[in-house]
């Protein structure tokens, strides 16, 4: 338990999206996505998935601008050229099982409006591809938040001290201000310490996801179980 010391010292809470306010793929769902896509286009599913898991730094980055664009470098990286509503098939499964997964974990809302009621500032840094941004605007959680930061869009990804950085100052905070909430993707929770923050693990009781999260494994500060958990740190 943080010692009232440490309490509402913070500016800011900045928050990781997958995993944290709304659940990730679990390896058995994102291969489900991907065999529907290459079955839309007409592929094998063993050389598409291949090829479009060695896309990840790529699209995480932002080196495509569009899915449609991922999608046809994919499949010229494989030698095939599928006709145009094939390739929008199957950029309509991704943009579909992506709007899916941005449903906010029950507590989240709530946690959320509790947390404006306080007076801090809202953050949001999240490693994703294109299809994000756009849809993330249409959730009831876009609103609550007074700047989102996608790598995608920033053009570099966690656990850079830049995109840390570049959401304190669209918040207007110092990072020594902000206490940073994730699942400890992306080596996410040593990013944030390394530019001042203190950053929190959300741990689910066993891991559902299948995906090897270094700083989950091996975390020692604090955690919690659910996104309201973090309200404890703030009085």
């Amino acid at each position: 338990m943080p010692s009232q010391e440490s309490r509402m010292k913070y500016d800011a809470v900045i928050f990781d999206l997958f995993g944290t306010l709304v659940d990730t793929y679990t390896i058995e769902m994102y291969d489900d996505m991907l065999r529907r896509m290459a079955e839309a286009l007409d592929l094998p599913f063993g050389p598409f998935r291949e090829a479009w898991m060695r896309t990840f730094r790529e699209r995480i980055v932002g080196e495509f601008r569009t899915t449609r664009e991922c999608i046809e470098v994919v499949c010229d990286r494989i030698g095939v050229d599928p006709d145009s509503g094939r390739v929008e098939r199957a950029v309509g499964i991704r943009n579909e099982v992506t709007r899916s997964m941005l449903v906010p974990r029950p507590d989240v809302l709530d946690t959320l409006d509790r947390l404006r009621g306080m007076d801090l500032r809202l953050g949001l840094i999240s490693d994703c591809s294109c299809e994000v941004p756009p849809l993330w605007e249409g959730t009831p959680m876009a609103p609550r938040f007074d700047a989102a930061v996608f790598s995608c869009l920033f053009r570099n990804r966690k656990p850079h001290p830049e995109i840390y950085r570049e959401c304190c100052r669209r918040l207007g905070v110092r990072p020594e201000g902000c206490l940073y909430v994730g699942d400890g993707s992306s080596r996410e929770l040593t990013g944030a310490v390394r530019v001042g923050m203190t950053p929190v693990l959300i741990r689910v009781p066993y891991d559902t996801y299948g995906w090897h999260r270094p700083d989950a494994e091996e975390w020692t500060g604090p955690v919690i179980s659910t996104i309201s958990g973090v309200l404890r740190f703030l009085g």
